[in-house]
């Protein structure tokens, strides 16, 4: 009584052609859709992660800008360009008898 024991995949493969194309169109549209849910899935997770980065160069450029900002406030302060202007240009404010006042009509 030894029975060998059946193939299953042969089984199969036998019954999806002999019962007709529905099975096997059904099989096709079931594995294209499984290939579509990956496919999604994927580049969903690709979207996220660009995302993620970009929101963090945001941030990254966004400190960097405050940062420009406070220094270029720093070195346009008055009393700044006022100490240079005397000490590399060697500019000095004129007198009050030397100033022209322009009046425009």
């Amino acid at each position: 009584m030894s029975r060998k024991a059946p193939n299953l995949a042969k089984l199969i493969a036998q019954d999806l052609f002999t019962v007709g194309r529905v099975p096997m169109v059904l099989l096709v549209l079931i594995f294209a859709s499984a290939m579509g849910v990956v496919f999604v899935t994927h580049h969903s997770r690709q979207a996220i992660s660009e995302k993620d980065q970009m929101l963090l160069e945001r941030d990254r450029l966004g400190s960097e800008w405050r940062n420009l900002i406070l220094e270029e406030t720093a070195l346009a302060d008055h009393s700044r360009v006022q100490a240079l202007a005397k000490r590399e240009l060697e500019m000095k404010r004129p007198d009050a008898d030397k100033e022209v006042v322009i009046n425009l009509q």
